[in-house]
């Protein structure tokens, strides 16, 4: 059994750790009502926007957008959101899990011809991929130091760019979605090319799912509406993550504290089990010594 010094020292070291837990459960759920209300705010827009894009794009010849036209995807791009710090559970390992699966299954041959470049939003992304010997082409990892949409287009710029140039054939999302404060929603998504619905034939026309009036024409429209769609897009991930990250660090902390708290009780326990057996030894020498001077 330890003794009554050590055990004391654990329970006030434990009981140190509660309160340091505590206080990073607080903060997160401070931080988490504003980044909650900002994805919030942001998925409306972000879904009808893609919708209207759609619509037109299903009426028209896609192949007249560049960021549209699909080929053999020869050359691959993945960009993948965590965060910057730990102590959220498993939010980061579940990313970079999806990422790896990704790449060793659905992109194995372009991974193994040297094909596939990384971009990394996220210092534990970066740190895992630059130790692992992946080709990183983008590393930001103070896009979350004031998170807005004026940082997340030059991302989504540097993507459509190789793309345009033929530097990459197809570019893919993965990050936590978020859906509440203690689930998160692993997310691979389609980034480049725009893939859009299929329009019904009526009247031998593609007709489109709603019959709106454009002005300018659709063409003009689209034109501007994809670049902007595709900066949202990302801009709609990062507040997806930064969500789901503070949800799972106050999930984590909650439990930790909890954990903590059961730990201390039983260290309390031990150390007045300890005590008595002490108290009762030096009962024992007392009584021992009392007679034998008797004797």
């Amino acid at each position: 059994m330890p003794s009554l010094k050590e055990v004391k020292t654990r329970i006030v070291s434990v009981s140190s750790t509660v309160q340091i837990t505590s206080a990073m459960k607080m903060v997160s759920a401070a931080k988490l009502k504003r980044a909650q209300d900002a994805i919030t705010q942001m998925r409306p827009y972000a879904t009808k926007l893609r919708e209207i894009l759609e619509n037109l794009s299903s009426t028209l010849d896609n192949s007249d957008s560049i960021f549209s036209q699909e080929r053999e995807p020869k050359k691959v791009l993945l960009i993948v959101i965590t965060s910057n710090r730990g102590l959220a559970g498993a939010f980061n390992a579940n990313v970079l899990k999806q990422a790896r699966i990704v790449l060793n299954t659905k992109y194995a041959a372009q991974l193994k011809a040297g094909n596939v470049s990384v971009v990394t939003l996220g210092k534990k992304a970066s740190d895992f991929f630059a130790k692992n010997g992946y080709n990183v082409a983008l590393a930001d990892n103070g896009v979350f130091d004031g998170l807005s949409f004026a940082k997340a287009a030059p991302i989504a710029e540097f993507a459509m760019n190789g793309f345009a140039n033929g530097d990459f054939d197809v570019v893919e999302l993965v990050y936590n979605r978020f859906k509440n404060a203690a689930v998160q929603e692993l997310q691979t998504e389609q980034f480049l090319p725009v893939v859009s619905t299929p329009a019904p034939i009526v009247a031998g026309k593609k007709a489109a799912a709603n019959d709106y009036i454009f002005e300018p024409s659709k063409e003009e429209i689209v034109k501007d509406l994809i670049p902007l769609s595709l900066k949202t897009q990302v801009y709609k991930a990062l507040l997806d993550s930064h969500a789901a990250e503070h949800g799972a660090r106050m999930t984590a902390m909650h439990k930790a504290t909890d954990n903590a708290k059961e730990l201390i009780k039983e260290l309390k326990l031990t150390y007045n089990k300890a005590r008595q057996a002490a108290i009762t030894n030096d009962i024992l020498e007392i009584v021992g010594g009392a007679e034998a001077l008797n004797g």
